[in-house]
């Protein structure tokens, strides 16, 4: 049987009007603000309303390292919520939105996939709301007026050795990653050194995804650190005068969007952090907000959860005071295979050793993630190609380790794959069971914070960091904050800093190679190995595959 393409299901989709879909967690069409017929921003009134009142229970979507043999979170993290909805509860969904980069690089998109899509996928892809738009160009007006006052007269002084406010753009380019700026004469400014992140690196997003409302967003951009004097003294963008402006320029962007599932189901798809360079949540306000609307909320971190998981739970859960009920691990058989030292190409053969011994990644993140006090079931996303001794292997090694794992088939079923899932993990967050706890104290040192980290998720035996980079964690401290919490940019294929080493491998080392105060957004980033934070395209992006046929549809994008 020939298989439609994700591409093919999602046109073929019968959406609702927008505001079908927002009366069904009762809001009211005139808190819509749409964007077409498809898909709406919430009013800020709205959000404000239904964070005050959050009862959901909150659903946490994670994974094992992703392997090219794929795993399928998001499709998951849709699936379950549909599936939710199918057995009669009242859930919605909370995802990140996608960034041009990876789909026009090579990961693609973030809508889901099969019949477990989030649509209309063409524009969740593509531009969407405009939000990265405006993250981009807010964070670029702050970089425009730091230069802008230097070369006015730099009143405040500011040592052009010591700014460290970057620029940023929604798209891989490696030649933008170091360089050389204000070339060309007096006219042009100072000559200096800097670079470019991805949008999704900036900590504009990070900002937008962990403030609570308009006011909150402007004091939290107020708060970042762009640059020091000669005498180490920092300079804030409040300082610069930029904060009222980039938060007039996010107004819109703060508000979060709805649209909704294949089988009509909300969904709010709000910002964009990705997990292995940044916190890699979708926003707090669209959370909260599904919270108060919904019974049950379906939410996702970003790549495996040594990231995404551990970035959710130490971050994004400390902050905005969540308390998750459950965590669903999502995992393969084809990924186990493949951490069994399974090339590629030999998937599809069934081999029962080579699953145990991949098992072991999995076990791992079972073991982290219970760590922070929340029940944990693993999702097995459905391959044709799986066998029944091959998921009766995962599912007896899961359950040596007191979890249970239940097989998914949501990509060729939709919800009717998937209700096994929902129902047990109804079952378990109605139990109220969770005790979560994060991982560390505000108080600890930020050095320790690190450290654990590395060792209790990693499980590396020491953290290699110069004194360079030790003094300015001191120095930061001094300076008030060391309260922070710790957002570690790592490679996403292993819990290593390399990223060809599979498994679960013990005793190795983390190499930091540099330290980003985040003041604004509140926390400390921690750069580790070859990670960069403007990524690029790989030998044959998936651009060149993007365009329109003959019937002017998109070809390629997915």
């Amino acid at each position: 049987m020939a298989f439609k393409t994700d591409i093919e299901i999602a046109r073929a989709a019968q959406k609702l009007p927008i505001q079908d879909i927002g009366a069904k967690l009762g809001i009211p069409s005139e808190d819509l603000l749409p964007f077409g017929h498809d898909k709406a921003k919430v009013s800020q009134a709205f959000v404000a309303e239904a964070r005050a009142r959050s009862r959901g229970k909150l659903i946490l979507v994670t994974a094992i390292n992703p392997t090219p043999a794929g795993e399928g979170k998001t499709t998951t993290t849709v699936g379950l919520g549909d599936g939710l909805n199918a057995i009669g509860k009242r859930a919605a969904i909370c995802i990140r939105e996608a960034s041009l980069g990876p789909n026009f690089g090579m990961k693609g998109g973030a809508a889901g996939g099969g019949y477990a899509q989030v649509v209309p996928m063409e524009d969740m892809n593509l531009h969407f709301t405009g939000d990265f738009h405006a993250i981009t160009s807010a964070h670029n007006l702050l970089s425009a007026m730091i230069d802008n006052h230097i070369y006015w007269g730099n009143e405040l002084e500011i040592d052009e050795r010591r700014i460290t406010w970057r620029r940023v753009m929604d798209m891989n380019d490696r030649a933008l990653r170091d360089m050389v700026i204000s070339l060309g004469g007096v006219s042009n400014g100072f000559a200096r050194q800097t670079g470019f992140d991805i949008t999704v690196a900036s900590e504009v997003m990070a900002i937008l995804c962990l403030a609570a409302d308009l006011q909150d967003l402007e004091r939290r951009l107020g708060d970042i650190v762009v640059a020091y004097r000669r005498d180490k003294t920092p300079i804030h963008c409040r300082d610069i005068g930029a904060a009222g402006a980039m938060t007039v320029l996010l107004k819109d962007a703060m508000q979060p969007n709805l649209v909704q599932t294949l089988e009509n189901n909300p969904a709010f798809v709000h910002g964009g952090p990705f997990a292995n360079i940044a916190h890699g949540c979708n926003s707090v306000v669209a959370t909260q907000t599904a919270l108060g609307v919904a019974d049950y909320v379906v939410t996702e971190a970003g790549f495996g959860a040594d990231l995404g998981a551990e970035k959710f739970f130490n971050i994004k859960c400390r902050k905005a005071g969540l308390s998750p009920s459950v965590a669903v691990i999502v995992a393969t058989v084809r990924a186990m295979k493949m951490n069994g030292g399974v090339a590629k190409a030999d998937l599809g053969t069934e081999n029962v050793s080579a699953v145990e011994k991949g098992c072991p990644n999995l076990g791992r993140h079972v073991e982290n993630v219970k760590s922070f006090g929340v029940p944990v079931v693993v999702a097995i996303n459905h391959f044709v190609s799986d066998t029944a001794a091959e998921l009766a292997a995962v599912k007896a090694y899961v359950a040596s380790l007191g979890a249970e794992a239940i097989e998914c088939r949501h990509w060729a079923d939709g919800s009717r794959g998937i209700t096994e899932l929902a129902t047990r993990v109804a079952e378990l967050a109605d139990a109220d069971a969770a005790q979560f706890a994060p991982l560390y104290r505000d108080d600890m040192p930020l050095f320790e914070k690190i450290e654990t980290i590395a060792r209790r998720i990693y499980r590396a035996d020491k953290v290699l960091a110069d004194a360079r980079i030790r003094n300015q964690l001191k120095e930061w401290e001094a300076a008030g904050y060391g309260h922070l919490p710790i957002c570690m940019a790592k490679t996403q294929y292993s819990f290593s800093t390399d990223p060809d080493l599979r498994g679960a491998p013990v005793n190795h080392s983390v190499p930091v190679r540099e330290v980003r105060l985040s003041a604004g957004a509140g926390f400390v980033v921690v750069i580790c190995g070859e990670i960069m934070t403007m990524p690029g395209l790989p030998r044959k992006p998936a651009a060149q595959s993007i365009g329109f046929n003959d019937a002017g549809v998109i070809e390629g994008l997915f």
